[in-house]
């Protein structure tokens, strides 16, 4: 793959700026499982190979089972994922591929059925966070570690 410019080089603040997002979603009440199984799936939609590596690594050093990662991507044809995540996953697909058809009515209302408003506020803003370094990974070619 082609060399690019590295953002986080050439630009230390935009970096600094998007790890306050970082910053606030570490200190939010999002669990660790949510917020790796939203990276993954999110990085996996927008086919960002650098977030999906960073990630599902992540997510087996805090334990996640690797079922459970191989399976991402057809979680709707599983049992292996929790009301909680299935919405969390749901609106991460959603909000990822939003030029399609926007966040769903249903899926937002089966959201709040099992989140709370404050946890669905964190969720939508980890989603958001993924998809902006999704974007700069893939635009700038970020090479894997």
């Amino acid at each position: 793959m082609e060399s690019r410019i590295q953002i986080d080089q050439l630009q230390p603040e935009a970096y600094k700026a998007m790890m306050a997002l970082e910053g606030y979603l570490a200190k939010s009440e999002l669990t660790p499982t949510h917020k790796e199984l939203i990276k993954i799936r999110a990085s996996q939609l927008n086919g960002c190979a650098f977030c999906i590596n960073m990630h599902t690594r992540d997510a087996l050093r805090q334990g996640e089972d690797q079922q459970r990662i191989f399976l991402l991507d057809a979680w709707r044809e599983t049992m292996l994922y929790t009301p909680e995540e299935q919405a969390i996953l749901a609106l991460t697909e959603e909000i990822t591929l939003i030029r399609e058809k926007g966040l769903s009515n249903d899926t937002y209302k089966r959201a709040l059925e099992v989140l709370s408003a404050s946890y669905l506020a964190q969720v939508i803003m980890a989603i958001t966070t993924i998809n902006a370094w999704n974007r700069i990974a893939i635009s700038t070619h970020k090479p894997l570690d």
